[in-house]
């Protein structure tokens, strides 16, 4: 019997033409290109805005226990100190410390948490270099520091009475002191072979500074001073009090504003190689 419907015909099969030798292999073998790595500033920027919306929610209550911190030890040596080098030496020496609580004892936690939390990798992999991210939070961590450095200052210059016509002098106080410090409390976190041992350098490392820094240096023994010295605040503290005498020497402050700034360089210098060590193992 034959059907009225028309059978369906398979569509004629094509023979795949060959390739060129090698050809194929050749194609699979070529690796894609690259993105070019990032430039240093803007990826500096792009760690600061990072750390800086990270932390202004979880610093911001530590930023005031470090100024009640300062402002209190002023009340307690305004009984023992009149005035004179003694009261400039206190104020100069609390402002700077709340410098040191956030950019060296916080920031060495911070690192230590990282390093121990595996938070390392995650940056080793980005395609950004090694002091951006350095430097990106030690300048989050700093800039943290200025509201209480301000407010501190004024706070203490009119317990002690004190002029405050220099007070502009801490535009470059804090941002100096602060790359030292946090230069430091980077180095610190990030060569710790444990977290908890990160802390406790971070805690010594401030209270280094309280002690050898609000406290006159011609009250301090010889060896103390000698400690005093390798300190990196110190040249901070030292410029700014000699900022609020009547007729400032303003050769010795752009002195020891210099000594702060190599000091800076230096101990951001040791936590870049910190970080590298650091993130390769």
């Amino acid at each position: 019997m034959t059907s009225i419907i028309p059978a369906r015909t398979a569509p004629p099969r094509v023979r795949p033409q060959p390739r060129p030798a090698g050809s194929g292999s050749a194609a699979r073998t070529v690796p894609a290109p690259l993105a070019p790595r990032a430039r240093l500033l803007p990826s500096l920027a792009a760690v600061y805005r990072a750390q800086l919306s990270r932390a202004r929610v979880a610093r911001i209550p530590l930023l005031f226990v470090a100024t009640f911190q300062s402002v209190g030890i002023m009340v307690l040596m305004r009984g023992v100190v009149d005035g004179g080098a003694e009261a400039r030496a206190v104020v100069a020496g609390s402002s700077v410390l709340v410098v040191a609580f956030v950019a060296l004892n916080l920031l060495a936690q911070y690192f230590g948490q990282l390093r121990a939390g595996g938070g390392l990798d995650h940056y080793a992999t980005l395609p950004v270099p090694p002091a951006a991210v350095v430097l990106g939070a030690a300048a989050a961590y700093a800039s943290f520091t200025v509201p209480g450095t301000v407010f501190t200052a004024i706070t203490g210059s009119v317990l002690f009475q004190l002029p405050m016509t220099h007070l502009w002098v801490l535009v470059a106080v804090i941002p100096l002191s602060g790359a030292a410090l946090a230069g430091l409390g980077a180095a610190l976190g990030l060569l710790a072979p444990r977290q908890e041992l990160a802390t406790l350098l971070g805690q010594l490392g401030m209270s280094a500074a309280l002690l050898l820094g609000v406290l006159p240096a011609d009250r301090l023994p010889e060896p103390v001073g000698w400690a005093r010295d390798l300190l990196p605040s110190t040249y901070g503290v030292e410029a700014l009090a000699r900022s609020f005498d009547a007729s400032p020497d303003w050769g010795m402050i752009g002195f020891f504003l210099a000594i702060c700034a190599a000091v800076g360089v230096l101990s951001l210098a040791v936590a870049t190689w910190a970080y590298r060590r650091a993130a390769v193992r």
